[in-house]
């Protein structure tokens, strides 16, 4: 048996500098690295990147806390890459970048193949210490006899990735900057999926800054303004991202968000159709029409949207936590907690879940629930003043006044402009005084 040194590299656009490094870093060392450059001619792309795993021996997969979200959509190219790799035998390495895992992950671990990545060996490369990290991944995890049937790609197509091999060699470095960037993206997707919007946005204004063109990371902190009530700063993010991507679907995406928030719900209706026409089996964009139906007030149609996302992928936390928001503005308060108890399941870092399931326990009476649900809800994340809120108000249905006014004030430090909390707060107060 010999040592064999080619390697093709799965990743994802919004990791691509982390990508281009580790690929400088194995060439240097005599190996044969291919990832599926940007110049392959589009109506060759599907062959070429099959032809590509075939000939390789080992397949290398970038991990990051975003980087199998699409991959809940059976047409992704991330998730028929990997699934390639698996059926070819191939010598499959994740690369665990962010403090990745994948327990965090499980709800875009879907079908019948992906579920067996966690099996594979993998590497954690930690921040500070790639370079030892990469020596570990060629000493340890490269260099080992293999016994595996590869299959040449044709003499044209070696030519030609021959030849986008030096044009990739040739230019320069990813800077500290862009990986940067893209390791700040990559914590603000952690910070949104966990419900703590200001931390996200926070670590998504890093990543602009160090690369001002970082696509995703102007729509995701939409996302985040989206969730925290400012769509000025939504629309905005959202428009830079629609003037920077090249993407048809993702364009669609963008302008249906812009549209919604216009309250435009026609045309936010029409540009979703038109990303899960172009896209039918992205349950993604099928929880994104259900919340533009959901905005304009169709909650049947929401729904209808929410389980269609639900049954494309069966894990989706997100979609199960909307499609509970739907079930409770129709008043069915049972179906509701019963979808924001699996999202919790799926995904139980998920502040606003718990948030959303307290408020329903709280209409149906059960204070004791709601009050460890909006408890839950502040341990994962500190500076969600709605939680503190909502927990005060029980309190004060309780006549725990002190524990209440606590609570509200708590929320004021935070957001000093909270509205509600102003309110209530001057309720528990009064109460207090007339000694009610």
């Amino acid at each position: 048996m010999r040592v064999e040194k080619t390697v093709f590299i799965s990743y994802r656009r919004t990791n691509y500098y982390h990508t281009r490094a580790i690929e400088r870093e194995l060439t240097s060392h005599g190996f044969d690295v291919f990832l599926d450059y940007d110049s392959i001619d589009s109506g060759s792309f599907p062959q070429i990147i099959m032809n590509q795993i075939a000939a390789r021996a080992h397949f290398l997969i970038v991990l990051t806390p975003s980087a199998l979200e699409r991959c809940i959509n059976p047409e992704d190219w991330m998730r028929k890459e990997i699934e390639a790799a698996i059926d070819l035998q191939r010598n499959i390495i994740p690369l665990m970048f962010e403090n990745f895992n994948f327990g965090d992950a499980a709800q875009y671990v879907t079908g019948d193949k992906l579920p067996l990545l966690p099996n594979y060996n993998g590497l954690d490369v930690p921040r500070s210490y790639f370079v030892e990290a990469m020596e570990r991944l060629r000493t340890r995890f490269l260099n080992k006899p293999l016994e595996l049937i590869l299959h040449p790609a044709p003499l044209p197509e070696q030519k030609q990735i021959a030849a986008q091999q030096q044009i990739a060699q040739s230019k320069p470095a990813p800077t500290p900057e862009q990986i940067r960037a893209e390791y700040y993206f990559e914590s603000g997707f952690r910070h949104y999926n966990n419900g703590n919007t200001d931390l996200a946005i926070e670590e998504f204004n890093r990543a602009i800054l160090l690369n001002p063109e970082f696509v995703q990371a102007y729509y995701r902190r939409g996302n985040a303004y989206s969730m925290k009530k400012d769509s000025n700063r939504a629309i905005a993010d959202w428009q830079e991202a629609l003037r920077l991507t090249s993407d048809s679907t993702h364009a669609s995406l963008f302008r249906s968000n812009i549209y919604r928030l216009q309250k435009d719900f026609s045309s936010a209706l029409a540009e979703a159709d038109a990303a899960i026409t172009s896209n039918p089996k992205d349950p993604e964009m099928y929880n994104n029409r259900g919340i533009a139906r959901s905005d304009k007030g169709d909650n049947d149609g929401a729904m209808a949207d929410y389980a269609e996302a639900i049954r494309l992928n069966p894990q989706f936390a997100t979609a199960y936590n909307n499609r509970g928001i739907a079930r409770k503005a129709k008043g069915d308060k049972d179906g509701a907690i019963a979808d924001y108890t699996e999202a919790i399941r799926l995904n139980p870092q998920d502040a606003d879940a718990y948030n959303n399931r307290g408020i329903a326990r709280s209409d149906k009476g059960d204070n004791d629930g709601a009050m460890a649900d909006y408890t839950e809800a502040i341990r994962l994340n500190p500076q969600y003043t709605n939680a503190y809120n909502n927990r005060g108000y029980t309190y004060s249905k309780q006549g725990k006044l002190d524990a209440a006014i606590a609570d509200y004030e708590a929320a004021l430090r935070i957001d000093p402009n909270h509205s509600l909390a102003k309110k209530n707060l001057q309720i528990a107060r009064n109460k207090k005084q007339q000694g009610k």
